[in-house]
C-alpha cells in the first residue's frame, strides 16, 4: 500500500482523521497557522501541524485552512470569520495538547451542538426514513412503491382477505 509510507502513515488513515476533536464554528471561512520550522518556542505548533492539522481539515471542509513557514518570530494562530472579522490566537511555548484543548475552548463547536448537528444529518441524510417529521410523509410517495390502499384500492391478488378466501374454497 504506497499510503502507508513516509513518516507516520498513521495520520493518512481514514480512522485517525475521523478521531479529530475540533470541528470549527459555522462563522470561521479561514484557518491559518504561523510557525517557524526550528526554535523551541514553536515546538508545539510544529507537533500540532504535523499531527492535529489533518484531523481539523479532515472534520472541517468548507474551511480553507493555510500554514505559514518560516515568516513570524513567534508562533499564532489567526481566524478568519465571514463578517470580516478576525481573531489572533497565541501559541507561543505551548504544547500541541494545549494547543487543542484551547481551540477547543475558544474557536471549537460545544458537544450539544455537534450532538445537535448528528441527528439532523441522521434524519435528512437517510431517504430510506419516512413519516412524521421526515421529508416524506407516507412510503407510497417512493416510486415503485406500491399506493396507499385509501387512494388507491389494491388488487384483489394482493388483498389478504380474499387471498385465504380461495384457499378456504379449494
Amino acid at each position: 500500500m504506497p499510503f502507508m509510507i513516509g513518516a507516520s502513515p498513521i495520520r493518512r488513515t481514514l480512522g485517525y482523521l475521523k478521531a479529530g476533536r475540533l470541528t470549527l464554528l459555522d462563522q470561521i471561512q479561514i484557518f491559518s497557522i504561523n510557525y517557524n520550522t526550528h526554535g523551541d518556542h514553536h515546538k508545539g505548533t510544529r507537533e500540532f501541524v504535523f499531527w492535529n492539522l489533518p484531523q481539523v481539515q479532515y472534520k472541517n471542509p468548507e474551511v480553507q485552512v493555510v500554514t505559514f513557514k518560516n515568516m513570524t518570530p513567534t508562533p499564532f494562530i489567526k481566524c478568519y470569520y465571514n463578517d470580516g472579522k478576525t481573531m489572533l490566537i497565541d501559541v507561543d511555548n505551548k504544547s500541541k495538547e494545549d494547543i487543542m484543548e484551547h481551540l477547543i475552548k475558544v474557536v471549537g463547536k460545544t458537544y450539544e451542538a455537534l450532538k445537535q448537528e448528528s441527528i439532523k444529518k441522521q434524519l435528512k441524510d437517510n431517504p430510506g426514513n419516512f413519516g412524521y417529521g421526515c421529508s416524506r410523509s407516507c412510503i407510497c410517495v417512493i416510486p415503485g412503491q406500491v399506493p396507499c390502499p385509501g387512494v388507491v384500492p389494491l388488487p384483489y391478488h394482493m388483498r389478504g382477505k380474499w387471498r385465504f378466501a380461495q384457499k378456504n374454497e379449494s
